[in-house]
């Protein structure tokens, strides 16, 4: 969701939006990711209630872009953060990662030997590829894709939409991200920003979701195109399963299809160990020492 000018606040379990043409009432177990403009205040009642209902918070500027910061949702195990941080850190290991990344992109084609530079090469003409049939099919001129992050206003209606429906799809992928437990700045493409996993991972889909959102919204002509974008992305949200996908792509890419998740992710704090790997925490060691 997308809110600006209002005050958001708490009523029980639903998240409450007062604007000046009327409030709506939001149970936050619905809510994956809501996205604060310009103009909102929001109550530490609401933000608590946010933060147990594991709804990812965003701070961003006018009609949702740029984001530029988040309060994550909470998380009770750092297993797939510490697959992530040791599989980043280790040249061989992220390389590994990034070529899955891009074989997920293009099916049935050998990358397992593609240099980075090779594959950044591929993914630029995938991409501009699909501007251009997005283009056709809705009957748009497309001159490329450009824009100024720090002014939105300033693009053509289809370079706009485009910057709203990564947005969004930014915010989506960055409640998967948090929801399971990693982390949204270590990327295995993307690197230096802390969004740069986000990054990694809504580039996965932008050519399904983003890019017919964008083109679509543009091609309708409505006067409230941020709006009309946000809706068409929503719906491929839905349509295309992306949350549930990224969560499994995030699984299959840090620990591999065959590793199983943990029934129950209760809390559990231990002790880390040289020898064993872990030991019990909450225990009082060197008995035998004075």
């Amino acid at each position: 969701m997308y809110i600006e000018k209002a005050v958001v606040h708490r009523d029980s379990n639903a998240v409450v939006v007062m604007k000046e043409d009327g409030t709506v009432h939001i149970p936050a177990a619905t809510v994956a990711s809501i996205l604060l403009g310009p103009g909102t205040r929001v109550t530490h009642q609401a933000m608590s209630l946010m933060g147990e209902s594991g709804v990812t918070v965003c701070w961003t500027g006018s009609e949702g872009t740029p984001l530029y910061a988040y309060a994550p949702s909470l998380v009770k195990s750092a297993r797939l953060l510490e697959a992530q941080a040791r599989l980043v850190s280790r040249v061989a290991d992220r390389l590994s990662v990034a070529r899955k990344m891009y074989a997920m992109r293009f099916p049935g084609e050998d990358v397992s030997t593609a240099t980075m530079q090779m594959l950044r090469g591929m993914e630029g003409a995938r991409v501009r590829r699909a501007y251009r049939e997005a283009a056709a099919a809705h009957g748009l001129a497309w001159s490329g894709r450009r824009y100024d992050p720090a002014d939105w206003s300033a693009g053509d209606p289809i370079n706009k939409a485009l910057s709203v429906a990564n947005s969004t799809l930014y915010g989506a992928v960055h409640a998967a991200i948090v929801a399971v437990g990693c982390s949204p700045g270590l990327g295995f493409v993307h690197t230096g920003h802390s969004l740069s996993f986000v990054y990694d991972i809504a580039d996965l889909y932008k050519v399904e979701v983003t890019i017919p959102a964008a083109f679509g919204a543009a091609a309708d002509g409505h006067d409230a195109l941020p709006g009309r974008t946000r809706t068409l992305v929503r719906a491929m949200l839905h349509r295309n399963r992306i949350m549930e996908r990224a969560v499994t792509d995030i699984h299959r890419l840090l620990v591999g299809d065959g590793a199983a998740r943990p029934a129950d992710e209760t809390d559990r704090v231990v002790l880390w160990d040289e020898g064993d790997g872990e030991v019990p925490a909450g225990v009082a060691y060197g008995d035998d020492f004075t």
